[in-house]
Order: structure tokens, then sequence, then C-alpha cells
């Protein structure tokens, strides 16, 4: 689930997933506005089922696990390097 196995393919990887709201958290922004820039981003290639809501919630679970985002004033950040 975090990594891709077998059933999991790559794209849908909650790491490749973080990886892109990480991309798109360009300045802080909101979680709804992240989550539509990450559905363009992604631009599912065909055959690839498109990530639902809650794969997305999950993977900020993890990035907020890791300490790669955090969550201010109703803002989604980047943490710091």
């Amino acid at each position: 689930m975090i990594l891709p196995t077998k059933h999991i393919l790559p794209e849908r990887a909650l790491l490749t997933v973080g990886a892109d709201i990480l991309a798109s958290l360009s300045r802080p922004m909101t979680v709804s506005k992240v989550w539509d820039q990450v559905r363009e981003q992604r631009g599912e290639p065909v055959g690839v089922a498109p990530i639902n809501y809650d794969w997305f919630v999950l993977s900020l679970d993890l990035l907020f696990m890791l300490e790669a985002v955090s969550f201010e004033n109703g803002l989604l950040r980047k943490a710091a390097s």
C-alpha cells in the first residue's frame, strides 16, 4: 500500500501520491485546492484507475506521520527542510 506491490501499481502507491502532493505544494494551500491540483497534475493515464479522495487522504496521513507537511490555520504547508 505504501510501496508498489504486485497488486498496487507504482502510480497508486501512497509514496507516489505523496510525492505528487508535495510537488503541488509550491505555496500553502487548502486541502481541497491541493486535491484539485493533484488530480489535474496526474492526468490519470488510460488503463489506470484514478485515485479517489480516500487514497489522497491516506497519502496526506503518511506525509503527516513523516512530518513532511503541516496543517496550520486551514492551510497545508510543506515542512521546512
